[in-house]
């Protein structure tokens, strides 16, 4: 896979700190912005399948059968009626592909080599990682170009961010060198809590340079827009949620030479 395309993974192994919402929702502003964009799920979970309107109970074949059974990725991607917005599925049957890639011969490069049958199709690949520095996620940030870390404002925000840290510089250091950190975005931000200012502040502080300026707020309809299977900017373009993650993806698009 050439340079054009950009692969970015979500991950944070602390559970319930936006990661899903982040991987959905950007590359759905990503796509609104006329990208070719494919949103991988890797979650065994499936809640970005679901999360753009996918019914996961009915899928015959998912990511797992392109991991496992090497079926050609091409074939499983569905359009999910937005445009430019394509997504490759998951459901619970991923949940056994960890022990079934364990005994495998390059287990950690199985998902880089099945998107370089993909070619150039996509300007943007975003992955959606499961809540664990598991097998799925090295494959997600093996075949990665850069990992984009949601971190939640809260009292222990950066609890496990060095674990994170450390699984990046091991993955660098063993089998991806060219592994980025693409940014630390802050999540679930209230502006009325002092706390949440003030762990704003120390992260910036702590990582100058390497926080996005979007701020991703607690927000009602952020929240209602999965059980509804639209990212936010299909179910409420007016809200604070769609604006954030628009912000977000100009400052990646703005980065890019294109």
């Amino acid at each position: 896979m050439k340079s054009q395309t950009k692969i970015i993974c979500i991950a944070n192994q602390k559970g319930g700190v936006g990661k899903t919402t982040t991987a959905v929702n950007l590359a759905a502003c990503l796509a609104a912005a006329e990208r070719q964009t494919l949103l991988i799920d890797i979650d065994p979970q499936g809640n970005a399948t679901s999360g753009v309107g996918v019914d996961k109970s009915i899928l015959k074949q998912t990511v797992y059968d392109a991991l496992i059974n090497e079926v050609d990725p091409a074939a499983l991607i569905i359009d999910t009626g937005h445009p430019f917005l394509h997504i490759l599925p998951a459901n619970s049957d991923l949940a056994g592909a960890e022990l079934e890639l364990a005994s495998e011969l390059a287990r950690e490069q199985r998902l880089k080599m099945m998107l370089a049958t993909l070619g150039e199709q996509y300007r943007y690949i975003i992955i959606d990682c499961p809540p664990s520095l598991n097998l799925l996620t090295i494959n997600a940030m093996t075949a990665a170009d850069s990992v984009l870390i949601p971190l939640q404002c809260e009292f222990y925000a950066m609890e496990g961010f060095s674990q994170i840290l450390r699984t990046i510089k091991l993955i660098q250091k063993m089998i991806n060198p060219a592994l980025k950190i693409e940014g630390i975005l802050l999540t679930m931000f209230d502006a009325r809590s002092n706390l949440g200012k003030e762990v704003a502040e120390e992260i910036r502080t702590h990582f100058p340079g390497q926080v996005f300026d979007a701020v991703i707020p607690r927000n009602v309809r952020l929240a209602e827009a999965p059980s509804h299977g639209k990212p936010i900017i299909y179910y409420d373009i007016t809200s604070r949620g769609a604006a954030s993650y628009l912000q977000l993806a100009r400052e990646i698009i703005q980065r890019e030479s294109i």
